[in-house]
């Protein structure tokens, strides 16, 4: 069981980092939408997709939380949702929060957006939504980065106490 705190607390520590990236690559091609009107359609189509995939790697991470620490990953049809809500209560005697409740909202934003990434043509995506989501996914990075590391910390606890 120690080995496993230690692998997921790996695990977070080892995503963050691409997960920064996507970010600076978000924030960049929003500034090359706004300096390049012409082709701002492109930009904006990838700004969009690096905030997808940085969602995406949000939720593989809580999955795998959910999968190794608490044993249970949501299902149907809200899972997603639900797997935010799970990460987001402390679960008594096995783990505290994942994610604060104001990240937890921050996140459910980048979610939503996903969903219309996935179902609607680029060109129809709203430029305006689209650069306010840039402006806020640093910080919600930053929420997200902080709430991740505390986690891991609380697992690297964990996996350094000797078993009885």
């Amino acid at each position: 069981m120690m080995t496993r705190y230690a692998i997921v607390a790996g695990r977070i520590r080892a995503d963050l980092p691409s997960l920064a990236l996507l970010v600076n690559r978000a924030e960049g091609a929003l500034a090359r939408a706004k300096n390049n009107p012409q082709d701002q359609d492109y930009y904006l189509a990838a700004a969009a997709l690096d905030m997808h995939s940085f969602y995406a790697g949000i939720e593989r991470l809580l999955q795998f939380i959910a999968n190794e620490i608490d044993g249970s990953l949501p299902s149907g049809p809200h899972w997603h949702q639900d797997l935010l809500a799970q990460m987001s209560f402390e679960l008594s005697g096995v783990r505290p929060a994942v994610l604060s409740p104001e990240t937890q909202t921050a996140l459910t934003e980048y979610l939503s957006f996903r969903h219309v990434v996935r179902n609607v043509y680029t060109f129809h995506l709203d430029p305006e939504r689209v650069a306010e989501l840039v402006t806020h996914l640093r910080p919600t990075f930053d929420k997200s980065k902080a709430d991740f590391n505390q986690f891991a910390e609380f697992l690297d606890q964990l996996a350094n106490t000797p078993s009885d």
